[in-house]
């Protein structure tokens, strides 16, 4: 049961002075692993420049104030915990900020906005910062599939157990043929996803939350090797979105995973590489601090679950619900939906399953696109939404928002947020 003592929509939009406020919700661009603009980069590096820029949204507030950062990340070496504090140091937080990171697959970085929300909760923090980083580039292969994992497992008939090392694409499958998901949805999905986030990153609505970063970065021709000199570039785009996304394009995919299936690489989430970051602290703390006016939204409560491994795409489908419960809401409560585009498959069958297909046509399920077009780095991805959920709750006028996905081995999450 949740620890949200606020149960109902007119609670739950009520200011009260023990609410997890949020102050900002920045990332760097998202791009593509191993050809895109931060190929070349470290995760510590992405990590460090949204760090930099929370500290700059925020001038009137003391580094020395930030109790702690919570940074989700799945592939990074030793969890990335040595990378990732020695980025916090370098970024101008005194060594009095504690640290640390977490991995919860694909929900990590929404995994480190709610542990840190729940540190502020409990009184064990005042002010912190959830987030997430994440490289493919570098990290991706072996650290993500697991080549020797407790081999005897696999001559037991625990299938369940044995499914949590099943390759996410074969999860895909698995949900497109249980629930009735057709090759011809998957795709029309996929080319919406790309021509949403056209129209959004053309009209600049990324523009505000994406923090510029200078980096290194060498071509590469079609073979992975490098040509010409190494350029100091500075990246402010997402660079995964195709401007020529097609219905005839994609039909021409042939299927990634499996020889009769229906996930391709183009209706499946892009590899990619980038970082995001949320300042948090409790609305009482942001008064005595003058810094009221300052304050974009709340975090209101978030719930996890878990499923079959073997059709982990299902997992939104069964968090919300959970969320809503939590929460005293309905759906019709919710303005604003981001469900993560892990692969077309699921994100059609939780629409459908959550009766959210209305409010996708409507534009209030991904407005501007998701993991498809903008690319899904596995530890950024929850901050990340939430850095593209709160400005187009603002936008659109809207007052509550959920953020969710499903997870590698069989979860979902999701998290509740109020515009302010």
């Amino acid at each position: 049961m949740s620890t949200i003592a606020r149960r109902g929509l007119k609670n739950i939009l009520a200011k009260n002075a023990d609410d997890i406020v949020i102050l900002s919700s920045l990332r760097t661009s998202i791009t593509r692993s191993n050809r895109g603009a931060f190929k070349d980069a470290y995760p510590e590096e992405l990590l460090s420049a949204v760090l930099r820029a929370t500290l700059a949204a925020n001038p009137n507030l003391d580094p020395a104030l930030i109790n702690d950062v919570a940074v989700g990340t799945v592939l990074s070496e030793l969890g990335g915990s040595k990378a990732g504090r020695m980025a916090m140091n370098a970024s101008g937080y005194p060594s009095s900020t504690s640290f640390y990171t977490v991995n919860r697959a694909c929900a990590s970085g929404l995994t480190a906005i709610t542990t840190a929300a729940n540190g502020i909760q409990s009184g064990m923090t005042d002010v912190a910062i959830g987030g997430g980083m994440e490289s493919m580039t570098r990290n991706y292969g072996s650290r993500a599939i697991p080549e020797d994992l407790w081999p005897q497992l696999r001559d037991t008939d625990q299938k369940d157990a044995k499914d949590c090392i099943m390759p996410m694409g074969l999860t895909s499958e698995n949900v497109a043929e249980r629930y009735g998901v057709s090759r011809a949805d998957q795709d029309a999905l996929a080319v919406e996803s790309h021509r949403r986030a056209l129209a959004a990153q053309e009209a600049g609505k990324f523009d505000g939350q994406i923090v510029p970063v200078t980096t290194r970065f060498q071509e590469v021709d079609k073979q992975g090797n490098k040509i010409g000199e190494e350029q100091t570039i500075t990246v402010t785009k997402d660079d995964g979105i195709r401007a020529n996304a097609s219905l005839e394009g994609m039909a021409k995919l042939k299927p990634a995973f499996k020889t009769d299936g229906t996930s391709t690489a183009g209706n499946s989430s892009q590899i990619s590489d980038g970082a995001a970051a949320t300042l948090m602290m409790r609305r009482s703390t942001a008064t005595a601090l003058g810094l009221s006016g300052s304050i974009i939204g709340k975090w209101a409560g978030s719930s996890i679950v878990g499923c079959k491994p073997d059709e982990m795409g299902i997992g939104p489908a069964i968090a919300i619900p959970k969320l809503l419960a939590q929460t005293g809401l309905t759906t019709d409560d919710v303005g604003l939906w981001e469900i993560n585009e892990a692969f077309a498959s699921q994100a059609i069958h939780c629409v459908r399953e959550l009766g959210l297909e209305k409010k996708y046509e409507e534009g209030k399920v991904n407005p501007n696109g998701g993991a498809i077009a903008l690319g899904h780095p596995l530890g950024a991805t929850g901050a990340r939404m939430v850095a593209d959920l709160l400005p187009e709750m603002q936008r659109q006028g809207l007052q509550t928002g959920v953020v969710s996905m499903c997870i590698g081995t069989g979860m979902g999450m999701a998290g509740l947020f109020v515009r302010e």
